[in-house]
């Protein structure tokens, strides 16, 4: 290995051999609050939507299947549906 190979190697690091001037700042509290919620949000959307090609064709069938759901619950007789008992 010639000598310039040797004095580069290890430079990547601030520690060892330069770019110690760099000063990483972090932003305030309420902004990194909101970044992280970000970043869950979209980790969140993105879970829910794994394999899906159109998530929106996706919540409008959820949305008419929850509409049919409730216009089945409002529809059914509240006296349990015609059935009775008879003991005697």
């Amino acid at each position: 290995m010639s000598g310039s190979a040797r004095r580069s190697m290890g430079m990547c690091l601030p520690c060892l051999g330069g770019g110690g001037d760099d000063v990483v700042v972090t932003p305030d509290p309420e902004t990194r609050r909101r970044q992280l919620a970000d970043a869950a949000e979209k980790r969140q959307k993105e879970i829910t939507y794994r394999g899906v090609k159109n998530p929106e064709a996706l919540e409008r069938k959820k949305k008419k299947q929850e509409e049919t759901e409730k216009q089945t619950m409002n529809s059914v007789p509240s006296g349990g549906g015609g059935l009775r008992w008879q003991v005697g």
